[in-house]
């Protein structure tokens, strides 16, 4: 797999310690509300793994699964329901874990669809943010790193379902993607 990458973007460890950083301000944020974190399947278990055994707080787990890219390397814009919560969100305080925030169409469907559950609250905490191919007009309250445009993966982050259990970021070198 390794053999698959261009560079290591971000290591384990930095993982590690930026994870534990955001656990640490999450307990502070939601100290005696009892959150539901939500886990958007697959990409983010990696992520919502570590981030909920570093936190201290009492909380709710729940997992969604949503998808907008299916097998391709680009947001089709169309976001498709594969599994919905298990637990009620009304009046609580909601945190939806994401792996990555790029185009924003999956993140900004979710975020509407699950308000109309009527939540106290809504945060998007999200392990990687690529700002630059935002095409919705949507941010992350919590974030792990900022990255360019590159197609990463690893720790969760997939091509065509592999590279998901890299315990660190990569670059996914061009030719593995792009069919040449």
């Amino acid at each position: 797999m390794y053999n698959d990458l261009d560079r290591i973007l971000i290591t384990s460890d930095q993982i590690q310690q930026r994870i534990a950083q955001i656990a640490n301000t999450l307990d502070n944020d939601y100290a005696d509300k009892n959150p539901v974190i939500v886990c958007i399947l697959k990409g983010s278990t990696l992520f919502f793994s570590d981030l909920v055994k570093n936190m201290k707080i009492p909380v709710v787990l729940d997992f969604i699964s949503i998808s907008s890219y299916g097998k391709a390397t680009k947001s089709s814009g169309e976001v498709k329901m594969i599994k919905d919560l298990s637990e009620s969100i009304e009046n609580r305080h909601v945190i939806v874990v994401e792996d990555i925030v790029d185009s924003g169409y999956t993140i900004s469907y979710l975020v509407r669809m699950l308000s109309s559950r009527n939540p106290a609250s809504i945060k998007i905490c999200s392990l990687l943010d690529k700002p630059s191919r935002r095409q919705v007009e949507v941010a992350p309250d919590y974030c792990g790193f900022e990255v360019e445009d590159y197609f990463v993966v690893g720790y969760g982050l997939d091509y065509d379902e592999k590279y998901r259990n890299l315990p660190e970021i990569g670059v996914l070198k061009p030719e593995v993607y792009s069919g040449k």
